[in-house]
């Protein structure tokens, strides 16, 4: 009479063996999923707006000290929504106050508001006195109608406004004005990080 019985001890390795594999697929499957992911490359627009540095503006003027710059890179690792705007461009002038009630509303869930003042100083410090703004204002000066040329307005119109992931990536342009309602939609297709 032949035992047909299998070797015990083959069953018990290659069980062992299999448990073995399984474990090993499972740890390599949740270390593979908490890496975070590699940085995105940005294109040569984005880096030039996260190298950037702006001079930053209020309603009154620091007396007797240096203008206080603002750096783009200080900004990144929240969604950001930056507003070319100046004094003289009314439809500009209309939105702020939307661009308020946004920062308002969404500072609490990350994210940023940065209005930059294609403008010069001095009109933009009266301006400010009028209609105090809550978010980050700085100038742009002149060269802001390059910055948004580069970014992607090729008309130079004014008001342009985009907005950058937490990443850094730029994901939203528009030339014209923007109203609350949209930048509320926005906002919920675009993650604080």
């Amino acid at each position: 009479m032949s035992d047909k019985t299998p070797n015990t001890g083959s069953r018990r390795n290659l069980l062992l063996a299999a448990a073995g594999l399984g474990a090993a697929g499972l740890g390599a499957t949740l270390a593979w999923r908490g890496q975070k992911p590699a940085t995105p490359v940005l294109n040569p627009a984005e880096q030039a707006f996260w190298a950037a540095s702006f001079e930053r503006v209020s309603a009154t003027p620091a007396a007797a000290q240096p203008a206080e710059l603002l750096a783009a890179a200080s900004l990144r690792g929240k969604p950001l929504l930056v507003n070319f705007w100046a004094t003289w461009c009314a439809p500009c002038v209309k939105e702020l106050p939307e661009l308020n009630q946004f920062q308002q509303e969404f500072k609490s869930q990350g994210w940023q508001v940065l209005g930059l003042a294609v403008d010069a100083v001095g009109p933009v410090r009266e301006f400010l006195q009028k209609m105090p703004l809550d978010f980050s204002l700085a100038m742009a000066g002149s060269a802001g109608t390059t910055l948004t040329r580069t970014l992607g307005n090729a008309q130079g119109g004014l008001p342009f406004s985009v907005v950058f992931n937490p990443a850094g990536q730029l994901v939203w342009t528009k030339v014209g004005v923007t109203n609350l309602e949209e930048l509320r939609q926005l906002a919920g297709t675009i993650k604080a990080g």
